[in-house]
């Protein structure tokens, strides 16, 4: 077993081979494949992104590890099953950015529009290199759907399958907010729902404006105020959660008000 003198990595990589030995290694890390490893995949880059948010630089230093480590125990199953190793996915990462900074490991113009314009053409290659021929074809499956919603949205945009304004967009969330009140079963409402939801990512970003970031912000400030409603109610001796609507409410607009 490499010892703490072992190049950080190496010892890593070391680790993980020990954990899913098929005898002497960890009960739970041996019965891991790339479809039960991946939720954890996805929650560690969330909180990769949390700890950034958060400015906790320490955390982020932890955080970095864990996501890292899910890179490592995916391609220790790669490795295992003799697809690719730790070693082939770096590998083909550096590739893949020299090929893509011409400019910067090569001799080719600096310019931001030819940059843009290489990007573009970079991107398109790869996919159909990957045989995705459909505008849409590469979305992740796995994105969150807000986010999902926007790069389809984008995606049919570059083939101009776009509103000309953001007139369109604003029209087509009345329409579906119309929809949804007239379903008359759930099925429908689901459907409906759904659309609504797709029509306002639309709307939103026809304005420039970030869906998820937009999203994230409006989150905050109703937790924001929430929470003070709540402290408002105790400093007042009251359990905000026995409170009718009405008082709930006068105490939102005491908070909104007191914002302003």
């Amino acid at each position: 077993m490499p010892d703490r003198q072992t190049p950080p990595i190496e010892r890593l990589l070391a680790i993980m081979a020990r954990l899913r030995h098929p005898q002497t290694g960890c009960e739970w890390d041996r019965e891991q494949s790339f479809e039960t490893i991946a939720p954890y995949t996805i929650e560690e880059a969330y909180e990769v992104a949390d700890a950034i948010e958060r400015n906790d630089i320490a955390g982020l230093k932890d955080e970095l590890g864990d996501l890292l480590l899910q890179v490592v125990f995916h391609a220790r199953i790669a490795e295992e099953a003799t697809h690719f190793t730790f070693d082939d996915v770096a590998a083909s990462i550096s590739e893949k950015l020299e090929k893509r900074h011409p400019h910067i490991f090569g001799d080719e113009d600096h310019s931001q529009s030819t940059q843009t314009v290489r990007w573009e053409k970079l991107k398109a290659a790869e996919r159909a290199a990957r045989g995705e021929t459909g505008v849409l074809d590469g979305v992740a499956l796995s994105l969150p759907a807000l986010m999902r919603a926007e790069k389809l949205q984008k995606r049919a945009a570059r083939v101009g399958f776009d509103w000309p304004d953001a007139s369109g967009p604003a029209a087509k969330v009345r329409e579906e907010l119309d929809e949804l009140a007239g379903a008359t079963s759930e099925t429908d409402r689901f459907e409906e729902a759904g659309d609504l939801m797709f029509a306002a990512v639309n709307a939103v970003r026809a304005l420039g404006i970030a869906p998820e970031e937009a999203l994230k912000k409006a989150n905050a400030k109703f937790e924001r105020r929430f929470r003070e409603m709540e402290a408002m109610a105790e400093r007042d001796g009251v359990d905000f959660s026995a409170l009718t609507l009405e008082r709930q409410e006068n105490y939102w607009q005491a908070v909104k008000a007191s914002e302003r």
